[in-house]
């Protein structure tokens, strides 16, 4: 079914690019609504419960993928007996196409992404900064009231950079990889990140397992991420030298081991320096830098949502060639 899962990937990527996140019943959005009750019962201030978290959630997106799977392989009931092998195969294909394109779709930001990155350009080129500072929450946890017109840009542009991996290419990854479950299995992982994953004093031990999984699941992917903006950097005016340069000198700095690749690397095909003094309502940290050339104004950030564009364009096409083959 390697050809159904490609053209499934392929689909559900065009599905996000024509028409971005459901504006209403998101399932990721539902998936949190029940992780949250999910944590009422497994909550203690130790890592094995938020093992146990992890593990009951996670499984359960993976267990539905794969039911989901099993049933439009027609594993799940009989196949009718006035149907020859071939409409099978072929019924089978069409259920496997649909499936994976609306589990891509669901999964998939990379479109919302970009356009809450040319959104908040807009607002700051008008001198909306106010307008600005409301939008920065959708992106990042930044405190927007202590940052000015350049420390938006820059915020925004480090949240991009991050989640054109984290929001297309590691589901993408994932989908070739494991079909279905993959593409469910890795939205939770990254969801439960981004809901428990903080070290403060809720989270530092319960939030362990999931920070973890989420630094495992994107260890792959956001080197696939850096490696396709490096070889993009042209589309923006940069040089493919600079940002393996800058992948290579200053992603080690990051605290993240994955975020640090796709940030070095935005940075140095776009030319300029991220990092340095990082404002959050949790307090103030401060930050490696990496890459060189100045701080990113607005026009950096345009520059960044369309390479962010083009790499998740590529990633999608790698990650259907990378399924194609399979069996």
């Amino acid at each position: 079914m390697g050809m159904a899962t490609a053209a499934g990937l392929l689909l559900g990527f065009g599905l996000d690019r024509t028409l971005g996140d459901p504006r209403r019943g998101h399932p990721v959005a539902g998936f949190g609504a029940a992780a949250t009750k999910v944590e009422d019962l497994t909550y203690r201030d130790s890592r094995a419960a938020g093992v146990v978290h992890e593990v009951v959630l996670v499984g359960t997106a993976a267990g539905l993928g794969i039911g989901l799977r099993r049933l439009v392989a027609g594993r799940t009931a009989p196949a009718s007996r006035t149907k020859n092998r071939a409409e099978r195969r072929m019924a089978r294909a069409i259920g496997e196409v649909v499936v994976t394109a609306a589990a891509t779709w669901t999964v998939l930001g990379g479109t919302t992404l970009a356009r809450t990155g040319r959104e908040m350009a807009d607002r700051l080129e008008s001198g909306d900064i106010d307008g600005a500072r409301a939008l920065l929450p959708s992106l990042c946890g930044r405190d927007p009231e202590v940052l000015d017109a350049d420390g938006l840009a820059r915020a925004a542009l480090e949240s991009i950079a991050e989640n054109t991996s984290d929001a297309t290419v590691a589901p993408l990854f994932w989908g070739a990889v494991a079909g279905v479950p993959g593409l469910l299995a890795y939205r939770a992982i990254n969801t439960l990140d981004a809901m428990v994953g903080y070290r403060n004093d809720r989270y530092s031990r319960f939030g362990w397992a999931a920070a973890r999984t989420d630094d495992v699941a994107n260890l792959v992917p956001a080197r696939v991420s850096g490696l396709i903006t490096t070889v993009l950097a042209p589309v923006v005016g940069g040089r493919p030298a600079d940002a393996w340069r800058a992948w290579r000198r200053d992603a080690g700095k990051h605290p993240s081991p994955n975020a640090g690749v796709a940030e070095a690397t935005m940075a140095g095909a776009l030319g300029v320096t991220l990092g340095g003094r990082t404002q959050y309502r949790h307090g103030t940290e401060l930050r490696p830098t990496l890459g060189d050339g100045p701080v990113p104004r607005v026009r950096d950030l345009r520059r960044a949502v369309r390479l962010s564009e083009a790499v998740q364009l590529a990633a999608a096409c790698a990650a259907a060639i990378a399924a194609y083959p399979r069996r």
